[in-house]
């Protein structure tokens, strides 16, 4: 009689709170020939205090509490080797309060960075003498100038980050999103490796 076949692919980001036993389904999903339920609730990993904000939950721990349970199985794994068990906490700070001080100190920051560029290049010689090749008078304040080119700056910068308060223009990522993608993917492999080089630190002889 042929063995049953089950396929096992690893969830990428989990949150799990201190002392919560993540199972099976926690972690992976399953794709079985009527195994699923009894297979999905095994206990994988219990993720502790101790263990810091994040952890990684191996394939290997999940094919092992399965393989335990039934060894006739004939296992394949699809995708990631790992899960990554982020801490659920509650936020200590109000959204609303964290979100109004985030957006003062970067508005404060970029009107700075603003000035500074436009005192660097002198975009204020740079009007007043476009002003005075259009229209051959001299003006200190060539505000018809100045102004459409105060509200570009605002609209260029919606356009860029394709953003507009909770509005997208279209499906695209913008360059902070996937600036933040990419930060989170190398914080993720830091977290793997260095959970790595924990394993090996504590059990020197075991597989690399």
């Amino acid at each position: 009689m042929a063995s049953k076949r089950i396929y096992v692919q690893m969830r990428k980001r989990v949150h799990a709170s201190p002392g919560q036993v993540l199972r099976v389904k926690d972690v992976a999903r399953l794709l079985a020939e009527g195994e699923e339920e009894s297979l999905e609730n095994l206990p994988v990993f219990r993720f502790g205090r101790d263990q810091g904000s994040l952890a990684v939950v191996e394939l290997m721990d999940v094919l092992e509490v399965i393989r335990r349970r039934n060894g006739s199985l004939d296992i394949e794994s699809v995708g990631l080797s790992h899960t990554i068990v982020e801490l659920k906490s509650r936020p200590k700070v109000p959204a609303a309060f964290s979100v109004a001080l985030v957006w003062l100190i970067l508005f404060v920051g970029s009107g700075l960075a603003i000035m500074n560029f436009h005192t660097d290049v002198s975009m204020k010689d740079v009007h007043e003498r476009i002003y005075y090749l259009m229209t051959g008078v001299r003006n200190s304040s060539p505000l018809i100038l100045q102004i459409p080119y105060s509200i570009g700056i605002g609209l260029g910068m919606i356009l860029f980050f394709n953003h507009l308060f909770k509005r997208k223009f279209n499906d695209e990522p913008s360059p902070l999103e996937l600036e933040v993608f990419l930060y989170q993917e190398n914080l993720d492999q830091y977290v793997i490796d260095h959970e790595k080089a924990k394993q090996r630190r504590e059990d020197p002889y075991g597989p690399e």
